[in-house]
């Protein structure tokens, strides 16, 4: 999984995405509901309820595994205790959607009481609808050294070329290295890329116009081997 830090808008209100169409499952249920419940449905998971307190959610591949007369208590070892609280920023529940590897994510209120739950596809939309994917604009990819970026620097760099920082994200940590994927609100972007390479950053892909520059940077080099030879 790629390892994601979001340097990205964080204003969106997520109460009206919370849906509560479908009532959790009581431990007191039998398995086979819970089978037949995942085969109306195309949840991973399904939340259920001990005492009207959520407790967890089994996984629709589990619920297959297990014979359907019994109840749902003789299984509560398998069950997962993943949720978001109802006031929780839209990217940290999309971070926990990519941790419990799930389609549905239960809500709950301060109190810990069951509010309903978020869709997968939901949360997705609105990282869809931000400035970093509806906004025209070029992307670049940086690397440099783990203690050497920093996000402030990035955003300096890129306004003080006159144009406008979309959203950046870690998209890769390997040997204390990373890369950053930038969304700039630009469409000239070798200046950019130039001044990225002053303050020593790799560039790992960057505007079509960069690497047109520098094949004709190549082959300017070439020839003037070639004719001091």
């Amino acid at each position: 999984m790629i390892n994601l830090r979001l340097y990205l808008y964080d204003d969106m209100p997520l109460s009206n995405y919370i849906i509560n169409d479908i009532k959790p499952l009581n431990v007191n249920d039998s398995i086979k509901g819970a089978q037949l419940l995942f085969n109306q449905l195309t949840y991973s998971h399904l939340p259920i309820k001990k005492d009207d307190v959520y407790i967890g959610c089994i996984s629709e591949t589990d619920a297959h595994c297990f014979e359907s007369s019994k109840p749902l208590s003789e299984f509560l070892y398998t069950i997962e205790g993943f949720y978001v609280r109802a006031n929780a920023p839209w990217l940290d529940v999309l971070g926990d959607f990519a941790q419990s590897n799930s389609n549905i994510m239960p809500v709950l209120d301060e109190k810990n009481v069951y509010l309903g739950y978020y869709e997968l596809n939901d949360i997705i939309s609105l990282f869809n609808e931000t400035p970093f994917f509806a906004e025209p604009g070029g992307v670049l990819i940086v690397e440099k050294g783990l203690n050497d970026y920093s996000f402030s620097e990035i955003s300096q760099i890129v306004e003080s070329n006159n144009a406008k920082l979309l959203g950046a994200f870690i998209s890769k940590t390997e040997n204390d290295v990373v890369q950053i994927t930038i969304k700039i609100g630009s469409s000239g972007l070798n200046d950019i890329i130039q001044t990225f390479r002053r303050y020593s950053y790799n560039i790992i892909s960057g505007h079509e116009e960069d690497l047109f520059i520098q094949n004709l940077q190549e082959r300017s080099d070439y020839l003037k081997k070639y004719l001091n030879m």
